[in-house]
């Protein structure tokens, strides 16, 4: 019953609105600088598809900037659980579709919807470590997510001259107030299309091995 009514209080319409309202406005605040994005937004533009990848860890700092795509109908992979619900809230709000599964429940189901949209759109993100972590072990949702369309990976990276890090499994990133962020974006990676368990495990190594230099330990 408890969870119920949680549940109802973070989905309701007015909370989703408030919550999405005090992520903008505080993002406001960042002394933004976006780098690299010229070329995936040719190359999407251009037809390709496109699957933006960060860790948990950075994610919040890009919900300002990634409203920019709201008009290529993006989607994003978020967790079932309760913590999910507001994020997915918020990402719905920013004009991004929230596909609500995770590899602990409903991954199945969610990478199969992911897909299929991302085939449409041309547009998708993924949280490559999420929602449980271990920090920095990239799973293989976006492996499959890019053999399965043939969408090139793009990184994401964000820090920040001043932040709070909290103490959780992520050492979860929030800049502070009026603080210097970038939002890095790396090259573009093509993965060749395989059915080979060994050949998915080393391209998944690969792009961990890519990222990991990005994670603020």
């Amino acid at each position: 019953m408890e969870k119920q009514v949680i549940k109802s209080l973070l989905t309701h319409p007015f909370v989703t609105v408030l919550l999405y309202w005090i992520v903008r406005v505080y993002s406001r605040t960042f002394r933004f600088t976006v780098e690299n994005e010229e070329t995936w937004l040719a190359h999407l533009q251009g037809g390709g598809k496109v699957l933006l990848c960060a860790w948990h860890q950075q994610f919040f700092a890009t919900i300002s900037h990634c409203e920019n795509y709201r008009s290529y109908r993006p989607s994003i992979m978020i967790s079932q659980s309760q913590d999910g619900e507001i994020v997915a809230g918020v990402a719905a709000k920013s004009g991004w579709l929230p596909v609500r599964g995770s590899s602990s429940r409903g991954g199945s189901q969610a990478l199969k919807i992911l897909v299929e949209k991302l085939k449409e759109t041309g547009l998708a993100a993924h949280i490559v470590d999420g929602p449980r972590g271990p920090a920095g072990k990239l799973k293989h949702g976006a492996i499959h997510l890019a053999q399965a369309t043939g969408a090139v990976i793009v990184p994401i990276y964000v820090s920040a001259d001043k932040a709070w890090y909290f103490n959780s499994w992520d050492r979860f990133l929030l800049p502070k107030p009026f603080s210097r962020v970038t939002l890095r974006f790396g090259d573009m990676i093509n993965l060749t299309a395989t059915g080979n368990p060994e050949e998915l495990e080393r391209q998944r190594k690969y792009i961990e091995d890519i990222m990991l230099p990005g994670l603020i330990r």
